[in-house]
């Protein structure tokens, strides 16, 4: 796996990495991570096309869905404990 960029953002770690003809896409808030995996093939200008997929409106999701996954966590964590 070779890391190809990592994009600045205020709440995110943004790694884009390439490996078997696909972009990976990893996204990183504290110890939660989201990976998303795209063939090279379905994008028409290869890594500049990763970069206009991480539009605004795609990061806001990802930062519901951290919230999301976070809450759930912790959810599960307070069952196992109590």
């Amino acid at each position: 796996m070779r890391i190809i960029a990592e994009l600045p953002h205020p709440d995110f770690k943004i790694t884009i990495m390439n490996m078997n003809q696909k972009f990976i896409v990893k996204i990183e808030q504290g110890t939660l991570e989201q990976s998303f995996k795209i063939p090279e093939m379905d994008l028409t200008d290869s890594v500049n096309s990763v970069f206009e997929l991480l539009d605004e409106e795609f990061l806001k999701k990802v930062g519901i869905r951290f919230t999301d996954m976070r809450n759930d966590f912790k959810d599960a964590y307070y069952r196992y404990n109590y």
